[in-house]
């Protein structure tokens, strides 16, 4: 990339270097070599040297391209890095996937010319498959583009199911550590919005933190926080307020560099704001409160935030229903109050729903577990029995569509070689 290159260190390092290190670049015959900073150089067929190559992470992926960042600048003007025609990149598996924020992704250096070159029509050029555009972020005068060619390995990912009808899911963020809960106390929680977002957040890997937001407008936080913290076993909860500052040490005390923070909750729940104080700086635009009380959606995409003291942030437009992607054990970690209960039935498949020596229905009939909590545990667990059904339904689709091309393939050669004979 000539004088652009972007030495890229990330957590777990090693394991990216020496995978990098094996990355060639180029045409024909090339060979590769790597360095400490995981960037990659290839020889040509003519013995030129290849475009090189190297590990960025990605802030934010829009049509067509991402918005990338080196992780040992990132208070740098992101770069803008182009993908292929269908928007899909190789992942660790050979299978094409769509890259998301926090991802890491394995990006190419090529001339300007070469990509402007390569683009069929000034309309591609617009679509951001090649040149440069209005919006591009590379410098004025950058001899080359980036283009993504691979996705690497994600530690964790928070994952959501698609609306409509389709089995297919889609990832929010990759890669991240903490997942902030987001949830306003005014007006007050809903408490199975919370439960389904810990549901999710358990399923990502990453660890779930409750944030529950505009302390200041109610008389009592601190018995609205515990009422929140008896549906969320295990998992922190915090009260907060961006407008006098309450509570906020406790979450800067998780800011540490190179933690990957994620922001979920739904529209008006003051997310961005509390991006924003959480940053010490406008990072996200905000609006104004509604006459009701509430927010109004101002996140419109999903943004990776450096922070000054080398945590990042991504802020997440408001969700107002998530599709469940879950498996038993998420469930569990969300509803280990329940999950303890029904151990404790007699009946190993107990329905929880009339059956003699069910520990679930007593804890309900003692007044200990709350019919509402109960009744969401069922309805979660429902609907990721549901989505894992369809989600093997399609796989099982998949798969009898390869059978089909392949056998359309043995009769077509056969026919072919009919017609061959003398």
């Amino acid at each position: 990339m000539g004088g652009c290159e972007f030495p890229w260190s990330v957590q777990g390092p090693r394991s990216y270097r020496r995978r990098m290190a094996g990355v060639g670049a180029g045409t024909g015959t090339g060979t590769s070599t790597g360095t400490g900073t995981g960037t990659g150089t290839g020889t040509g067929a003519a013995g030129e040297p290849g475009p090189a190559r190297r590990v960025v992470r990605v802030a934010r992926a829009e049509k067509g391209a991402l918005l990338v960042l080196p992780e040992d600048d990132l208070e740098a003007a992101p770069r803008r890095a182009v993908l292929d025609r269908d928007g899909l990149v190789a992942g660790p598996d050979g299978v094409r996937l769509v890259p998301t924020v926090g991802d890491l992704v394995v990006v190419e250096g090529r001339p300007a010319d070469q990509a402007e070159s390569q683009a069929e029509s000034p309309a591609e050029v617009e679509g951001g498959h090649g040149g440069e555009r209005d919006d591009d972020p590379r410098p004025a005068g950058s001899a080359d583009v980036l283009h993504v060619r691979a996705v690497l390995p994600r530690r964790t990912a928070l994952v959501r199911d698609t609306a409509g009808r389709t089995s297919q899911v889609q990832v929010l963020a990759a890669n991240v550590d903490v997942v902030l809960v987001v949830e306003h106390l005014d007006p007050d929680p809903a408490l199975g919005r919370v439960e389904r977002l810990l549901t999710l957040a358990w399923r990502s890997g990453a660890l779930p933190v409750v944030v529950l937001t505009k302390a200041d407008l109610v008389p009592d936080p601190a018995g609205m926080a515990a009422d929140v913290a008896a549906t969320a076993p295990g998992v922190d909860v915090h009260a907060v307020s961006a407008t006098d500052g309450s509570g906020l040490d406790a979450l800067r005390a998780l800011l540490r560099p190179g933690r990957t923070f994620v922001v979920v909750g739904p529209s008006g729940a003051g997310k961005s704001t509390l991006v924003n104080a959480l940053a010490g700086r406008e990072v996200m635009g905000t609006g104004e409160r509604r006459t009701d009380g509430r927010g109004r959606h101002t996140t419109t995409h999903r943004e990776l935030v450096p922070l000054r003291d080398g945590a990042l942030l991504i802020d997440t437009p408001g969700v107002r229903g998530v599709g469940l992607v879950a498996d038993p054990d998420a469930l569990d970690e969300a509803f280990a109050d329940v999950a303890e209960l029904a151990r404790a039935c007699r009946f190993g498949d107990c329905r929880h729903a009339g059956e003699p020596g069910c520990a679930v229905a007593a804890a309900v009939d003692a007044g200990e577990l709350a019919p509402r909590r109960l009744a969401s545990w069922q309805r979660l667990a429902r609907e990721a029995a549901h989505q894992a059904r369809r989600a093997d339904a399609r796989l099982a689709a998949a798969d009898r569509a390869a059978v089909r091309s392949r056998t359309r393939g043995y009769h077509r050669d056969f026919r072919d070689a009919g017609r061959n004979r003398p």
